[in-house]
């Protein structure tokens, strides 16, 4: 981890001179309670890790420089090598060892794995392989599940998560699909959202959540087509069977599609993943510059904004990922196993942001000075997080207003790739109790400010604040969710922690 460079400064000396003055109110209104970040364990061409461990050790857990939690990995349909049952404890004729050794490592970092099928097996589908068919050499064969398989998908996804036990490294949720609506060469299953209904709805069921405390995600569209969750959203009985809705977002930024997905998979409870999207993975044969990165940046606030629980990356290890992958030809920034600059953009959401609840926000900007200026907020605990990010060459003022008052600060700050530059910590100095104040928003920034709240300040303590979503889930001994949660049942927190209570009737 680069060392942390520190410094302490009064409040009124960080102030710019002569800066534009941006206000940003915050209000007591309280969204969607966030459960964490995360990558997949892919390199390279789709290929696991196996046993090089080293990307989740650099990333995962509360002690790494990150601070990643949520893990993705392939539910591969392949047939597997010379991997035995010797090996994991339970044969399987699927290549399912890969991931193994790094969701176990990942597990000990307090992660949370979940599954994704790229397809199914080949011999359940229309086409009669594992690829999407899309191919002159594979006859433009479209793949889709045969509806006479229907009755089998659960049935393996249980195979799989049986494996993953047995191995060490049990899952704690699975998707329905990776891009239904994407026709690919590669590993890839067609299904319209009429066709993602009827499996969810008539089969999900066989999905043993009892014996594996398995969560179910819905299909993951390649832009967060909301068709896909809301019609899952519409039917009483499909929406039992999902816990989370999940999509993708290349070519359409989160705003657009995935905002407007949130809003019924919000209204019933559900959690929101982005699990999939590559920043600047087309740059060619460079690492990605600073501005590069502060659009990453945006991209982490935007999807915060539209109303997600998780954001997970592609891959881990790529030259516009997190680690480096040693290739020369990216430069001489690009060491195989080290953190890239973009690793410590993410460690500002991951690290700070985990685990906390988004709180309402609204600016105002002098007239003639409009700017993109992107900015949220949130509440952990104590807690109150104030993330700013400019993409301008112009520092600014940030004059805050905020629902409670606090006592003292910390301000990270990321104002280029270096390591002098990518993680500054300073003190913020408050002289007694304030709920107003102004703080500095250097030229080209992420900005990360971290105020304690004053312990005497009654607005902490009030229980009438708006709460658009829930931090906790219900579950009955089966692992369905529940509505309405009554008797002995699985209370699960935001931060993926479970227990059992009872609910009085």
């Amino acid at each position: 981890m680069k060392k942390l460079l520190t410094t302490i400064f009064a409040l009124t000396a960080a102030v710019a001179v002569n800066a534009a003055v941006i206000t940003v109110t915050i209000d007591g209104t309280r969204y969607q309670t966030v459960t964490g970040f995360g990558a997949a364990d892919c390199d390279g061409a789709m290929c696991p890790y196996a046993n090089d461990t080293e990307p989740v050790k650099l990333l995962y857990g509360a002690e790494s420089a990150v601070g990643l939690n949520i893990m993705r990995m392939e539910i591969s349909p392949n047939f597997k090598g010379n991997i035995t049952a010797a090996d994991v404890g339970w044969d399987t004729p699927y290549d399912w060892y890969g991931s193994v050794p790094c969701v176990k490592e990942a597990r000990k970092r307090g992660a949370i794995i979940f599954g994704t099928p790229w397809s199914p097996p080949g011999e359940y589908k229309t086409n009669g392989m594992a690829a999407g068919g899309k191919s002159e050499e594979q006859g433009k064969q479209r793949g889709e599940l045969r509806r006479d398989c229907y009755e089998k998908f659960f049935p393996w996804l249980n195979g799989f998560l049986k494996y993953m036990k047995a191995a060490g490294a049990p899952v704690d949720a699975v998707s329905v699909q990776n891009e239904p609506d994407w026709w690919v060469s590669y590993s890839g299953c067609l299904y319209t959202p009429e066709q993602q209904l009827e499996l969810v709805k008539n089969y999900a069921h066989e999905l043993d959540r009892e014996t594996y405390h398995v969560r179910l995600i819905s299909a993951e569209p390649l832009g967060f087509d909301p068709r896909y969750s809301d019609m899952l959203m519409n039917d009483t009985t499909a929406r039992k069977q999902i816990d989370i809705v999940a999509g993708h977002i290349y070519g359409h930024p989160p705003l657009g599609d995935l905002k407007k997905a949130a809003v019924l998979a919000e209204q019933y409870g559900k959690e929101i993943w982005m699990t999939e999207h590559s920043s600047t993975d087309n740059i060619g044969n460079r690492l990605p510059n600073w501005h590069e990165q502060l659009l990453f940046a945006e991209e982490l606030n935007e999807c915060m904004l539209a109303g997600c629980t998780g954001y997970v990356y592609w891959y881990m290890r790529a030259h516009w990922a997190f680690v480096g992958t040693g290739e020369s030809k990216y430069g001489s920034g690009n060491v195989k196993n080290k953190l890239l600059p973009r690793a410590y953009v993410m460690s500002h959401f991951a690290k700070n942001v985990t685990g906390s609840t988004r709180l309402g926000t609204t600016s105002t900007m002098p007239i003639g000075t409009e700017r993109p200026f992107e900015y949220s907020a949130y509440i952990k605990g104590d807690s109150l997080i104030v993330m700013a990010i400019d993409t301008t060459k112009n520092a600014v003022d940030l004059k805050l207003k905020l629902p409670y008052k606090v006592k003292s600060g910390i301000h990270i700050l990321s104002t280029g790739n270096t390591a002098q530059e990518l993680l500054q910590k300073s003190d913020i100095t408050i002289e007694e109790p304030v709920d107003e104040l102004i703080v500095p928003v250097p030229a080209r920034s992420l900005n990360t400010y971290v105020f304690k709240i004053d312990e005497g300040s009654a607005a902490i303590k009030e229980q009438s604040l708006t709460q658009k979503a829930t931090p906790k889930t219900y579950y009955d001994l089966h692992g369905r969710r529940l509505d309405v949660p009554k008797g002995i049942c699985i209370e699960r927190a935001a931060n993926g922690v479970s227990r059992k209570v009872y609910v009085n009737e």
